[in-house]
């Protein structure tokens, strides 16, 4: 992984980018690999769709990642001057307080950390229960609602994790935040890339998608597929690494630096068998490393699938620690692992292969 990735990497990971406010690492997107497109469209509700056209028109393969991160929205501003806020997005409690966000307003951004009742202060009951995130609460250093205001901010304004991204272990490994997923939008993008640098043949369309509002119930990818309609649809997105302590491998088989997940079940979508057999075939062909996985979420596939008259789809994830928090780790290993057997799909992925997939 080059340097010139990692840091354009760095800058999507940081971009402030909840579900419904993802102009920002969109514009990213689009900044860096439209050159890498025919054509751009952005569809209803604003998510990226590029074009790749290869020896034939079809079948038109569309790969996508989303690039919105989970988040907040403020609902209330507290006579105390106190932000009260609903969530974006799948959050637990337990990786709440203490944290630092962003609050974006119309007239600038803001700091803020959630908070709630300091602990000297509890119960042995509270104390010893999960705080809900009805009881916490942004503190952005007014005292008043009125100072609140004069900062700009109002009801309805998005709220994001303030989280630097890191490159560990001398490269080995990498930590911030909305990995979940802007490393699976990294590789579909990556893979435009390479198809229009390296002059890649490939008896297709491809279609590679920054999807939005993924975190919300899977929004974006409906109304890009409506544009696209495609003959095959991946999802590239984030598996959990089950290597993280209290997590046994039925719950999350994949490993952190182990290669590619296939997903082979998740709670949105059974994948296409012939499909899913494909992408085995190609994994072990091209020495690719890759994992068999299950996952207990849903993907953007689960929503392609079922509002596209069940066009084939699978998933392909990178397996990541602690996602759906502040920070999270994966290894930039299986990110090129992935890179490289959805590069080798949208190689192999002719007519006949695609008829297959329909077949009895």
């Amino acid at each position: 992984m080059d340097d010139e990735l990692v840091s354009f990497f760095s800058r999507l990971s940081e971009s402030f980018g909840p579900s419904g406010f993802e102009s920002e690492p969109i514009n990213l997107i689009k900044e860096r690999y439209s050159i890498f497109s025919e054509s751009s469209i952005r569809d209803g509700l604003g998510s990226l769709i590029f074009k790749k056209s290869g020896e034939t028109e079809g079948p038109k393969v569309m790969a996508a990642g989303h690039v919105d991160e989970i988040g907040f929205i403020i609902v209330s501003i507290e006579d105390n001057g106190f932000l009260k806020f609903e969530t974006l997005g799948g959050w637990a409690s337990t990786t709440l307080p203490a944290q630092r966000v962003i609050v974006r307003t119309k007239r600038g951004d803001h700091v803020g950390v959630i908070t709630s009742k300091p602990p000297h202060l509890m119960t042995p009951e509270e104390r010893n229960k999960p705080i809900e995130i009805k009881d916490l609460f942004i503190d952005v250093g007014a005292k008043n609602k009125d100072q609140v205001k004069e900062m700009g901010i109002r009801i309805g304004d998005p709220v994001a994790p303030l989280a630097p991204f890191e490159v560990l272990r001398g490269g080995k490994a990498w930590l911030g935040k909305a990995f979940d997923d802007r490393v699976g939008t990294l590789v579909v993008m990556e893979v435009l890339r390479n198809l229009k640098e390296g002059g890649v043949n490939h008896p297709n369309t491809y279609y590679a998608v920054a999807t939005v509002q993924e975190e919300v119930g899977l929004r974006g990818a409906e109304t890009a597929a409506d544009v696209v309609n495609p003959d095959v649809f991946i999802a590239v997105d984030v598996d959990i690494a089950g290597d993280s302590p209290g997590i046994t491998s039925a719950e999350a088989p994949a490993k952190m630096g182990e290669g590619v997940s296939i997903i082979t079940w998740d709670r949105s979508m059974i994948p296409n068998f012939k499909l899913r057999e494909f992408v085995i075939e190609v994994a072990e062909e091209e020495n690719i490393p890759y994992q068999l996985s299950a996952v207990r979420g849903g993907t953007d596939a689960g929503r392609v699938h079922l509002h596209s008259k069940g066009v084939p789809s699978v998933v392909l994830g990178i397996p990541t620690r602690h996602i759906h928090s502040h920070s999270s780790i994966l290894s930039p290993d299986d990110v090129e692992a992935t890179m490289k057997l959805l590069l080798a799909l949208i190689r192999k992925m002719d007519s006949k292969v695609v008829r297959g997939f329909q077949e009895l």
